[in-house]
């Protein structure tokens, strides 16, 4: 059995569900890259009033590849619901806790990574207190993934540029993992949220450009209103290239299966099933393949203090990280 280096960059549920797939496949070694920049919820409040950084989407990579007990995993994934604490997750409120101690949010990860025995690693991609901004065609800006994820950006007379704000660059370890890995997979999740954040901080380019790995891409199954609608699997691609900056995807994976109509129409609101608008086997250099990719379940977990819609048709863990697993 020969053994693969696996990077998987992204965020939030979209890079969980991956993980908890690829964990099964004792033959890959994992190596989580998550974004830095989420300031909304629990995390939003701990960065405030701790100035700590954002540790949501690290908590949800490492509970993903933990080989620990139901109990400890489902401890760190526990949210208060009432009182002082209400709308905090316990492993939010550990790791930054960990980090006050260690006084290193890396050391924190690297504490967590040992007591809840993840098989792989969790990288930040950069270790700074960064934000995300927005700036409108209109010349409006919006600072804050927060505020980001709940604007009708298409309204606002669309994208002119994002940045993270302070300048930062690239974690030496993550670019490192990007340097030795034999498949790199990008998503899937929220486009301007989880992915973006990720793809434009300085060196990252630089990193895919370079490396020799396969570069994938999960297509999100669903378009999100106000930032993404009408997109293609081709306009999703082209879009993450352009932030990107270079044409570096081999691969783009996108689902062929629709969700139910009732399904469909029920959440309309929040958006529409990607589909593709052509019948070619590749755009540019990337290589698209279709497979049936989503969960025969719902899958809702929403908070009720949580400001920001989810959406609600998921990928399915076990049937992405077989797509997966066969191209890698």
């Amino acid at each position: 059995m020969s053994f693969k280096n696996i990077v998987v960059i992204g965020g939030g549920t979209g890079s969980f569900t991956v993980l908890s797939g690829l964990k099964v496949f004792r033959n890959l070694n994992l190596h989580a890259i998550v974004t830095m920049a989420d300031n909304g919820g629990s995390t939003g409040k701990l960065r405030d009033e701790l100035g700590v950084l954002p540790p949501g989407d690290a908590r949800q990579c490492l509970v993903a590849l933990a080989e620990s007990s139901d109990v400890l995993r489902d401890l760190f994934n526990y949210r208060f619901d009432s009182g002082e604490l209400s709308g905090h997750n316990f492993g939010n409120l550990f790791l930054s806790a960990l980090e006050k101690i260690t006084g290193n949010f890396e050391e924190a990860v690297k504490t967590a990574s040992a007591i809840l025995s993840i098989r792989g690693q969790v990288i930040p991609v950069t270790t700074e207190n960064i934000h995300l901004s927005m700036t409108l065609a209109n010349g409006e800006t919006l600072l804050g993934e927060s505020a980001i994820a709940t604007c009708d950006v298409i309204s606002h007379h669309k994208v002119s540029h994002i940045e993270l704000l302070p300048k930062t660059e690239i974690n030496p370890k993550a670019y490192d993992a990007i340097m030795k890995a034999d498949s790199v997979i990008i998503g899937p999740g929220n486009f301007y949220c989880s992915l973006v954040p990720a793809m434009i901080v300085p060196g990252m380019k630089e990193a895919l450009s370079k490396t020799s790995a396969q570069i994938i891409y999960n297509v999100n199954l669903m378009s999100k209103t106000g930032h993404s609608n009408g997109w293609s699997v081709e306009e999703h691609i082209q879009q993450l290239h352009r932030f990107i900056g270079a044409e570096v995807i081999d691969i783009a994976l996108y689902n062929t299966t629709h969700p139910n109509k009732d399904l469909i129409e029920r959440y309309k609101e929040e958006g529409l099933p990607v589909q593709r608008d052509t019948d070619t086997s590749y755009i540019g250099k990337t290589a698209l393949i279709g497979e049936d990719l989503i969960a025969d379940t719902l899958f809702i977990n929403q908070h009720k203090k949580d400001p920001i819609r989810r959406t609600f048709i998921r990928h399915d863990s076990l049937k992405l990280a077989e797509a997966l697993y066969r191209l890698i």
